[in-house]
């Protein structure tokens, strides 16, 4: 089965969609050849990559770009991308986060603090693969429903098993026989 969201051999495939400036790069190479059906776009942001079935959006900038363009060049880029997309992952490369590298991230995480953008700092084209599959496939169904369940059943079992919460439903217990209220 090698639809969208199923498995093939074992393997998490889906729909993505990509900048059409992506098309002889690496990373789209590499969707392929993971099975993902990649369709290319000149509507979406360039340098972009979503996987629409789980709502999550890349951006895909490399630091050497940054500080070869302006600030306010690629910052209104990650503005843009952001506004668009609800689910956004900033992907940025370098061979070597450096201390330059990691002034360029905390002055984007300054500028986009509360926002619903998160950076990934990434050193190669298998990292940023790697890292892009997983946070789409976890947050596509039925994984995600699966993470839920988990987390919930979880949740229960540290409740009930948890000596401090015994302890407070004792309290609890014989200060309402006390205090009827």
């Amino acid at each position: 089965m090698a639809e969208s969201g199923g498995k093939e051999k074992g393997r998490w495939t889906t729909t993505v969609i990509i900048s059409s400036s992506l098309k002889n790069n690496e990373v789209a190479t590499a969707l392929e050849n993971r099975s993902h059906k990649v369709r290319y776009s000149d509507s979406v942001e360039s340098g972009s990559i979503i996987f629409s079935l789980s709502g999550v959006a890349f951006l895909l900038m490399d630091t050497k770009e940054c500080f070869m363009s302006t600030e306010e060049l690629f910052l209104d880029k990650i503005e843009k991308f952001t506004d668009i997309h609800r689910n956004s992952f900033l992907v940025l490369s370098a061979a070597l986060h450096g201390p330059e590298e990691w002034k360029l991230m905390f002055r984007i995480q300054q500028r986009f603090l509360g926002s619903n953008l998160r950076i990934l700092p990434v050193h190669n084209v298998v990292n940023a693969i790697n890292l892009m599959c997983t946070i789409a496939k976890t947050a596509s169904k039925p994984y995600i429903d699966t993470v839920c369940y988990r987390m919930i059943t979880t949740k229960a079992y540290i409740i009930e098993q948890s000596p401090v919460w015994k302890t407070l439903q004792k309290i609890k217990l014989s200060s309402d026989s006390i205090n009827p209220n």
